[in-house]
């Protein structure tokens, strides 16, 4: 066993440049045989490093969201038992090793980098530019589900030539790790505007980039989204409500100098071109369904949702069961196990719909869309007082997000799933209409509370289990939807976690900085930015 904080996983390094994506498998050769790398090369191997955890692949479907997440923002359904709310520690060690993986590929990248004269540093800056964003997007998630955890001095053992113990890397705090993240993502918006490609590095980063294809706006466009994203996380913190509001009001009120993603042509994914390639979306059924009916089973309170506003993405994301005369039912939470299974073996029971997801081998792999950044703006207007903003955010945004689906669905390659004909897209005149309903509708909320629910029910409407880390952030943060549960007496964790705990390989193997954080590290104390 190693300690995956400074641990340098080698694998992922590109041994020669690749010009598409069929060419990635040849590309990464047995890591034994790697002697040199690159800058380019390198890039590259960052965001490889982590495709499955943006991609919808198996074994994060399956092993790790299935059992928490998904259950904590009662996107799916599932059938009550004892220990439920714990984590299985199987699933969370998945996502700790696959980011200290990337993260090492990152520092590797910056050794490499930073081996090269400066004429060559220059020509090469935006591999580094758009590598850090890259990585900044992922560790916000990580800060987002374990608190403090190793960053700063974390994945320098090949950096330090192999001295294991001068890399063992210290815990960073939370708000430490945020602030960090929020100066650097400014400065790296400000060198982006700066930034000019010759002809010779632009066909290099657009061969080399698999996320935004080589277009510098679009990196820009993922900075200052991401920068978006981390200060509304913080805007009701004490420490960072001014930081907040004010670089927030300067990202809104400079388009030209501060670009974000406001269309969804413009949404930051690593898209799908060739399934026959490793860019590819072909876990996502196995991720889903072989785990039975409760791995593909729509949860009660967003199917009533649903079903109470004749939402128009209700057909798009799931479908009926077999036996429910074409009505959507959901698995109640709060009901026993013995109901729960009697519910699902009549045939009553809606699941995702698999045209659109489990079985569309095109699905992209999420980062950032423009649903995502109204509802967000729409946050922030309300919060400044900024009514009639916050309203035409709040309905772009379900626009936005119906429109994203019917997208998802028009790339799905799902043909003949028996019993079940394909979705058909959702119309403007039910966009519309769905916009006009009492329950939806931005004039019929009467208070500042009654619409920042409004808008924290359409976020978890639109992530359901397709962003499940922003989904859950976001429900812990603003406490809406109020879900309810069943309270689980057989275990100390009676309800949802509001967090992760560090993995106990972690724990065993570094030790002595693990002591600073052990305090905090438990399933009920709440993220920095929780304090709702």
């Amino acid at each position: 066993m190693k300690k995956i904080s400074v641990l340098f996983l080698g694998g992922l390094l590109l041994a020669n440049i690749s010009c598409k994506e069929s060419e990635f498998t040849e590309a990464y050769p047995d890591p034994s045989k790697i002697a040199t790398t690159t800058v380019e090369k390198q890039f590259t191997g960052v965001l490889y490093a982590n495709k499955d955890y943006v991609l919808p692949a198996y074994r994060h479907y399956f092993v790790t969201l299935r059992t928490s997440i998904n259950h904590y923002t009662q996107a799916t359904g599932w059938v009550n038992s004892s220990g439920q709310y714990v984590p299985g520690s199987s699933g969370v060690e998945d996502v700790w090793y696959n980011y200290y993986n990337m993260l090492a590929q990152y520092r590797e990248l910056q050794r490499v980098y930073a081996s090269r004269p400066a004429d060559q540093q220059a020509d090469r800056k935006i591999f580094m530019l758009a590598a850090a964003v890259y990585v900044y997007d992922y560790t916000q998630k990580m800060v987002d589900v374990h608190g403090s955890i190793p960053f700063s001095t974390a994945g320098l053992l090949s950096t330090n030539g192999g001295d294991y113990i001068a890399s063992s890397a210290k815990f960073d705090t939370a708000e430490g790790i945020y602030t960090f993240l929020l100066d650097d993502l400014k400065r790296i918006a400000t060198e982006l505007n700066g930034i000019t490609l010759n002809a010779g590095y632009q066909k290099s980063f657009t061969t080399q980039d698999f996320v935004n294809k080589g277009d510098v706006t679009a990196w820009k466009r993922y900075c200052n989204s991401l920068r978006l994203r981390i200060l509304n996380r913080v805007s009701d913190v004490e420490s960072f409500k001014s930081r907040s509001n004010s670089e927030i009001a300067e990202i809104l009120g400079n388009a030209t100098t501060y670009p974000i993603v406001e269309t969804n042509a413009q949404n930051i994914q690593i898209n799908v071109y060739d399934i026959n390639t490793d860019i590819n979306s072909k876990g996502f059924q196995d991720g889903l369904e072989s785990a039975g009916w409760y791995g593909n089973t729509a949860g009660k309170a967003i199917i009533d949702n649903m079903n109470a506003n004749s939402d128009p993405r209700l057909p798009i994301l799931f479908e009926p069961g077999a036996n429910a005369a074409g009505k959507y039912i959901g698995i109640d939470p709060t009901a026993t196990e013995a109901s729960q299974t009697e519910l699902f073996n009549a045939g009553q029971v809606a699941i995702y719909n698999r045209y659109t997801l489990s079985r569309n081998q095109f699905f992209p792999g999420i980062l950032i869309n423009a649903p995502q950044i109204n509802l967000i703006k729409a946050e922030y207007y309300l919060r400044t007082g900024n009514d009639a903003s916050a309203r035409t955010a709040y309905e772009t945004a379900i626009t936005q997000s119906v429109q994203f689906y019917n997208g998802i669905l028009a790339l799905s390659n799902a043909t003949g799933i028996t019993g079940s004909p394909a979705p058909t897209a959702a119309t403007a005149a039910s966009i519309s209409a769905y916009i006009a309903k009492p329950a939806v509708s931005w004039a019929s909320a009467t208070s500042t509370t009654d619409k920042l629910k409004l808008i924290a029910t359409q976020k978890w409407l639109h992530y359901n289990l397709v962003q499940p880390y922003e989904n859950w952030a976001d429900i812990r943060r603003l406490d809406y939807p109020v879900l309810s549960f069943q309270t689980d007496i057989s275990n100390n964790q009676t309800l949802p976690p509001v967090r992760w705990t560090i993995p106990g390989n972690e724990i065993t193997y570094n030790a002595a900085n693990y002591a600073t954080v052990k305090a905090t590290d438990n399933l009920i104390t709440k993220i920095f930015w929780d304090v709702k």
